[in-house]
């Protein structure tokens, strides 16, 4: 299990386009996760101890963004034939489990985490209303244990930023997590 760091931002990359299942039964697509604020993609897993550690920052985080008008999608793109507790019924169950209120997509052929560039679990993409890349970052400071209470919320201060402004901060503090979990081949 390796633990990489996420590139700095390449400001203003335009966001890919998808079409993935959820574990609601749709189809997503990123024109329908978007919000009039912009746009979170965060690249998770049910099995890394890095996502673990944050679920209920996530839901708190992303509940907050979506009042902003910031829309939130979260996507699994690891191998579930290595890593059966990513499977798609896990994914059903774990959304159930902690209240995801994200559409909690399966990148089966992971091209969507090839497309965007996903490296690790968690790993956070922040675009603004134009779907220009604004943010690559951190949640907060939490590794695989949650950070204190009281740290400060990151991704959520950024994304408040673009919502605001359209613009992400200059200085972002890169994500880390367990290595996304590629096919053979």
């Amino acid at each position: 299990m390796a633990s990489l760091q996420t590139p700095v931002c390449a400001f203003d990359t335009p966001a890919p386009d998808f079409s993935l299942p959820g574990v609601d039964g749709r189809v997503w697509t990123r024109d329908q996760c978007r919000g009039v604020g912009g746009l979170l993609v965060m690249f998770i897993c049910n099995h890394c101890p890095y996502v673990k550690a944050v679920r209920e920052r996530l839901v708190r985080d992303v509940k907050d963004l979506q009042a902003l008008g910031i829309g939130c999608v979260a996507i699994m793109s690891n191998d579930p034939a290595d890593y059966p507790e990513d499977s798609f019924q896990d994914m059903q169950r774990v959304a159930r489990e902690f209240g995801y209120p994200f559409p909690y997509l399966y990148d089966e052929t992971q091209g969507v985490a090839r497309a965007y560039g996903a490296v690790c679990t968690p790993d956070f993409f922040g675009y603004n209303a134009a779907l220009g890349l604004q943010y690559r970052g951190r949640l907060d400071e939490s590794r695989k244990e949650a950070a204190a209470p009281d740290v400060r919320r990151d991704l959520f201060e950024a994304m408040r930023e673009v919502a605001q402004t359209g613009r992400g901060p200059a200085e972002q503090a890169p994500s880390m997590g367990c290595s996304i979990k590629w096919r053979a081949g």
